[in-house]
């Protein structure tokens, strides 16, 4: 029986340690037949390259930093390097300064702050599918990771913004791309103890909140149900979908507090 994507080729984003969403996407879709290869940046790109070995097959790490438009430029040069094309991309890319973290009043937030935040956390989704255009066929998905910003959040503040600024941008990008075969998601995952929810004060706090309101409960430490329905939108069971936020998150943005 073949996998969910045989014969797919897919980038992978954000991969930093084997607990996070993105190395778990890399993995499933390696199961599932796919050719991976990863990114990585800075001082991080070491790291991704260690962890890319504890893959089933050790995938090609590439350097992309999404800030610096020569690497969003070149990104399709490197990827043909290791593959003939595209047909999947995970974005799996967000940043906020500490600062605009609960770190003071949310209405002192800086531009200078605030901009670097938006533009790693929602732009990029718009620069990576970009960046990944001239390698897509006549079919191709696009997916990103979410956390629900329909609600003010504890401490998320300006990274709340930036999330949805992020799905705005997918819908944006699902209208102009959806002619071309192109569809662009997003996954929205409930609180997960990875590397991103380090940075977020008072994390704690969600996790209480999402035990005592998931009717199908939520494992804090468990990325494999939002790695998997990454998986299940870059195949082509979903082929009339697109715009589209799936919830991965215990049925917890269903029930009223």
């Amino acid at each position: 029986m073949s996998g969910l994507l045989e014969g797919k080729r897919v980038l992978v984003t954000g991969v930093l340690t084997d607990a996070s969403i993105a190395f778990n996407v890399a993995r499933i879709a390696q199961e599932q037949g796919a050719t991976v290869v990863l990114t990585g940046f800075g001082r991080g790109l070491s790291i991704t390259r260690r962890i890319a070995r504890r893959l089933p097959v050790e995938a090609p790490v590439l350097e992309l930093d999404i800030t610096v438009e020569e690497h969003v430029a070149g990104l399709a040069g490197q990827l043909l390097e290791h593959v003939d094309g595209l047909d999947a991309v995970l974005h799996a890319i967000a940043f906020a300064p500490e600062s605009v973290l609960g770190g003071k009043p949310f209405v002192e937030g800086a531009w200078s702050e605030v901009g670097t935040a938006v533009q790693v956390s929602a732009w990029s989704l718009a620069a990576l599918t970009r960046a990944a255009l001239p390698l897509f066929g006549e079919k191709a998905s696009v997916v990103g990771l979410d956390f629900d910003a329909s609600v003010a959040w504890p401490s998320y503040d300006w990274m709340g913004v930036a999330k949805a600024g992020l799905a705005s941008t997918a819908r944006y990008l699902a209208r102009d791309l959806g002619p071309r075969g192109i569809r662009v998601n997003l996954v929205s995952a409930g609180p997960l103890r990875t590397m991103a929810a380090k940075s977020i004060p008072d994390f704690e706090k969600f996790e209480q909140v999402w035990d005592g309101r998931a009717p199908l409960g939520w494992d804090v430490a468990n990325t494999e149900p939002a790695a998997q329905a990454c998986v299940a939108l870059m195949s082509d069971w979903f082929p009339a979908t697109t715009g589209e936020i799936l919830h991965v998150d215990g049925g917890f943005h269903a029930i009223g507090a």
